[in-house]
């Protein structure tokens, strides 16, 4: 099961503004929450003591809690790979470790008595599975992504996933960043652009960067890094399918209302006998029996990729078939295009797989 998250950082905000965005996310199906340790400055008795608040605030919103640490951190707080006291004291649910604490102190504080998970640096390349071998307790173990202030400096995609991957198939939960829109928006850092894990989510609408993740049957759960987001996007965000891939289309003019419905009534499922041309959900085939689906015969000389294709009367055995166009190619006037996935969003046809479900956003 998916999980969408926020991120709340109580040193830069206020008490008031902190529980609104909490409320209002709550309300809106979030239940992850992501703070951070790393940039507060204030003395370990007022930390423990805010931060010991501040969470069980959350927790009444139902969010489960993640704070990011490293070994300044733990010093800081008189916490030890050992002696988790501090954090158990404020209740958190998940210690980030941004910097590790070598293999022994790794593999012990996954064996802390509190219940506490110990997220890793999945933006890192790390041995998690020689730590498991060696003691760590794995089903107390999951990983989460850096996200990146600095425009031009957000994973690339094949490094996503590759690291992504190593986890996954470790069946460790991972976890990863999108950015709100918003301006003026701010995380723990002075210097921001918006806070990512991959850099090319930077600039997408932020639920393509949802769809995004998704898509990569790689991510478990999906934070927004910065705050605050605006309840338009969490709203969005809200509305997602997040139990298959997405996209968002164009409807053509000359779709018929029977046409455009098969887009929304059918669970598409694409074939296991895949094509390099078409992805292919057969299933609408059979309503289409022994129902008429005229040629729009448009003079099309060219199908395109993202054009969403349904087998007219032409090809009278394979009527009714919604088809998703991979690449270019001519137009034997056998499919009518009833909508376009816009350019934006073809990326995403790039990760559905055989026999994988996929669906389409109304317009």
């Amino acid at each position: 099961m998916h999980h969408l998250g926020i991120s709340v950082y109580p040193e830069h905000s206020t008490p008031e503004a902190d529980e609104a965005y909490l409320k209002l996310a709550s309300e809106h199906g979030f239940d992850r929450l992501f703070t951070c340790l790393l940039s507060v400055k204030k003395s370990r008795e007022d930390t423990l003591n805010e931060f010991g608040k501040f969470v069980k605030k959350a927790h009444s919103y139902g969010f489960s809690v993640a704070v990011d640490t490293n070994p300044t951190v733990f010093k800081h707080l008189g916490a030890t790979a050992l002696d988790l006291r501090p954090f158990a004291q404020m209740n958190v649910d998940i210690i980030r470790l941004d910097g590790h604490l070598g293999d022994f102190g790794d593999i012990a504080a996954t064996q802390n008595p509190y219940g506490i998970a110990i997220q890793f640096n999945a933006s890192s390349n790390l041995a998690l599975d020689l730590l498991i071998e060696r003691g760590a307790d794995s089903r107390n173990m999951c990983v989460c992504h850096n996200f990146y202030p600095e425009r031009y400096t957000g994973l690339g995609e094949g490094r996503f996933k590759e690291l992504s991957k190593k986890y996954h198939d470790m069946g460790l939960p991972t976890a990863a960043f999108i950015s709100s829109r918003q301006p003026n928006t701010f995380g723990p850092w002075d210097v921001f652009d918006g806070l990512p894990t991959c850099e090319k989510d930077r600039t997408r609408p932020i639920d393509l960067q949802v769809r995004h993740l998704l898509a990569t049957g790689l991510v478990d759960n999906v934070l927004v890094g910065n705050c605050f987001a605006s309840e338009e996007e969490l709203t969005r965000l809200a509305s997602l399918d997040l139990t298959r891939t997405t996209m968002r289309v164009s409807l053509e003019p000359a779709a018929t209302k029977a046409e455009i419905d098969e887009l929304w009534m059918f669970d598409h499922f694409t074939r296991t006998d895949a094509s390099d041309y078409l992805l292919r959900s057969s299933l609408p085939r059979l309503r289409y029996r022994e129902v008429s689906i005229p040629s729009h015969n448009l003079g099309s000389q060219q199908i395109r990729r993202g054009d969403v294709l349904i087998v007219n009367d032409n090809l009278e055995h394979y009527r009714g078939e919604v088809e998703v166009a991979l690449c270019d190619f001519p137009d034997d006037g056998t499919r009518n295009i009833v909508a376009r996935i816009p350019k934006e969003e073809q990326f995403l046809l790039d990760y559905i797989k055989p026999e994988h479900r996929f669906g389409f956003i109304k317009p």
